[in-house]
């Protein structure tokens, strides 16, 4: 009977995957912390991850049995690769789960900024006043939305964008012509998508490529006046950049789910008191200015909570479970990461 460790896996979640492994013959344990806590039972023929901690050669070593790492993501810049398929160590992830999930957040922090719909709830219940001076917003009928990254969930923005009766353009290393032509975009090069928008929404696969894919250089770039929505990965936008940007008054404002080293803001005392004077300043530097966002008034962050619905947390589950079914009853991981 081959064995499952769960990562990061609580409630419902945790009792889902659990049942339906144990179903099918698995031996299962569920542990709600992540990998930066390993449990001393280590005989696990595979683990299942969320984004988080990073699976690194120690986790990796830690499970000497180990023949599959699957992650309940989309995103797998989180486990080191190489060094998993040097152990021989198969490896699934999600691709599949939130297009239209995380389409309708980006669209709720579009509606966010130009109806300065944070501000109006927090005049209210907050500071218990009943009026709208000073919080005039703008239409989105007739602005450019800029789509940067035009797959599955940045063609559900683009529908959604289309029926507010926005233009819209796009930028994709791969562009389809055809299916600009059907959903009625154009394709643009990042430059004149990041110059011609109104609206600038975010939904790149992060990479070592896609790192800081938007930098202190390029921001500058942006049309004046224009606002930036990032649901896809943090380290797509050098918090440095979007702090200048923003003080600049390149950026009227950004709805962040996503923001560089999120993992360390999860838990800033713990980072400070554990602070290596070998640690990277750049690490630092970021923390500093993710402090500098969270107090600006013209920026919305939200925990990562983009993909956080029962119907796509349920496709995540599901595509796992099939990950981890198909390797052990066929070899085949259904979602392998290549």
């Amino acid at each position: 009977m081959s064995k499952i460790a769960l990562f990061q896996a609580k409630g419902w979640e945790a009792d889902y995957l659990k049942s339906s492994l144990i179903k099918a013959g698995f031996e299962c344990d569920v542990y709600e912390n992540g990998v930066d806590q390993l449990p001393e039972k280590n005989d696990y023929d595979a683990i299942s991850v969320f984004i988080g901690p990073h699976i690194d050669k120690n986790v990796i070593d830690h499970f000497p049995n180990l023949k599959l790492i699957t992650t309940r993501s989309t995103g797998f810049d989180h486990i080191d690769l190489a060094y998993a398929r040097s152990k021989n160590i198969a490896l699934g992830y999600v691709p599949y789960y939130g297009e239209n999930t995380v389409a309708e957040f980006a669209m709720g922090l579009i509606l966010m900024l130009s109806r300065k719909l944070y501000w109006c709830v927090d005049r209210v219940k907050r500071q218990e006043e009943f009026n709208f001076e000073g919080l005039m917003g703008t239409d989105l009928k007739g602005k450019t939305l800029g789509v940067i990254g035009a797959g599955h969930i940045g063609q559900h923005v683009i529908k959604m964008a289309k029926g507010f009766e926005m233009n819209v353009i796009a930028f994709d290393r791969f562009p389809k012509p055809d299916l600009a032509k059907e959903m009625g975009f154009e394709y643009k090069s990042i430059d004149e998508v990041l110059g011609q928008s109104d609206f600038i929404t975010i939904h790149l696969f992060y990479s070592p490529e896609t790192h800081h894919f938007i930098n202190t250089e390029n921001i500058k770039k942006i049309k004046k006046g224009a606002f930036l929505i990032n649901t896809a990965r943090g380290p797509l936008v050098e918090a440095k950049a979007l702090v200048m940007a923003l003080k600049e008054g390149i950026l009227a404002g950004a709805g962040l789910d996503v923001i560089e080293e999120e993992d360390i803001m999860k838990d800033e005392r713990g980072f400070w008191l554990n602070q290596k004077t070998d640690q990277g300043a750049s690490n630092l530097q970021t923390v500093l200015m993710n402090d500098i966002l969270m107090d600006m008034p013209n920026v919305v962050i939200t925990p990562h909570n983009a993909f956080n619905t029962k119907e796509a947390i349920t496709r995540i589950l599901d595509s796992d479970i099939e990950n981890i079914n198909g390797f052990f009853q066929s070899k085949t991981v259904k979602y392998p990461i290549k």
